[in-house]
């Protein structure tokens, strides 16, 4: 069995956002790793002819109930942004310089910037689509934020976004959080548990 966990998400996901909290938990108790797929779900909905669950009639009431009901349930922070959903093109592309960069000790700080981005989302009602913003909370981790703007700006790392979620698309994700281990996908913040006993059992 794989001894990674594939984690997509998007970051204007609550969903997304809560499963991050507790994905690294999981990976930690059972010798896993966690990789970080940044993905934006407007493209993947396109694809899959869906929408953000809040515009849905009658469902999105619920939904956002359950945003908070489900926060409350694991002790995290939730606030719903006033405005959502929002395309956080500029993280997303964060994301991938931080896991892919050359230096390990800037990958190692993929997580804790994954986390940072979400919670001034979802806990701070910050404008994560403000590449000042991403550029502050770069700082706040000791990551040089004048390199990642630069960055941010090259057609590399805009190309490899699009690559990173036609690779997901490819791959059979179609919502936030989805996560992999080996091929065997799990959709939702709600599998959690089913995914480590998964692990735990070598799966069945």
């Amino acid at each position: 069995m794989s001894q990674q966990i594939d984690f997509y998400f998007d970051f204007s996901s609550p969903y997304g956002y809560l499963a991050s909290e507790r994905i690294e938990g999981i990976a930690s108790r059972q010798g896993h790793l966690v990789i970080w797929h940044p993905i934006l779900l407007g493209a993947v909905f396109r694809v899959t002819g869906q929408g953000p669950l809040t515009e849905i009639p009658v469902k999105g009431g619920y939904a956002i109930r359950d945003f908070q009901r489900s926060a409350r349930e694991h002790d995290l922070i939730y606030s719903h942004p006033e405005v959502f959903p929002v395309g956080a093109v500029s993280a997303c592309r964060a994301t991938l310089w931080l896991r892919d960069h050359q230096d390990p000790s800037v990958q190692a700080k993929t997580g804790q910037f994954v986390h940072a981005v979400y919670r001034a989302y979802f806990a701070q009602g910050q404008d994560i689509t403000q590449a000042s913003v991403i550029a502050e909370l770069a700082d706040s981790l000791q990551l040089d934020s004048q390199a990642l703007l630069t960055a941010l700006a090259n057609q590399v790392l805009k190309d490899a976004l699009r690559r990173e979620v036609d690779q997901a698309i490819d791959r059979g994700v179609f919502g936030s959080p989805m996560m992999f281990i080996g091929d065997e996908p799990f959709w939702g913040h709600d599998r959690l548990e089913q995914l480590e006993r998964w692990i735990s059992s070598g799966g069945w």
